[in-house]
């Protein structure tokens, strides 16, 4: 799905569409729509870069179950490919 954002949005915002993403991004994984991984890759950001982000903002990681299986199964596909 793709989402169109209006220009007399972006403008209002005073952000590049890149920036706006990023914001997006936070605010979903605050809200815990998504999980960190899920959120930095709409924010088109490596993990460690978002969780780095998040750092320098004071917002908490919520490590719970979810992201608990995404990491053992990145591990999985990792090992697969060694």
């Amino acid at each position: 799905m793709n989402l169109e954002i209006p220009d007399n949005v972006l403008r209002a915002t005073k952000m590049s569409p890149e920036e706006l993403r990023v914001e997006i991004a936070v605010m979903l994984f605050e809200k815990e729509k998504l999980t960190l991984g899920q959120a930095a890759r709409f924010a088109r950001m490596s993990p460690p870069d978002f969780q780095h982000l998040l750092g320098r903002r004071k917002i908490s990681l919520h490590y719970g179950v979810q992201e608990l299986l995404e990491d053992v199964e990145t591990l999985e596909a990792l090992a697969r490919n060694t």
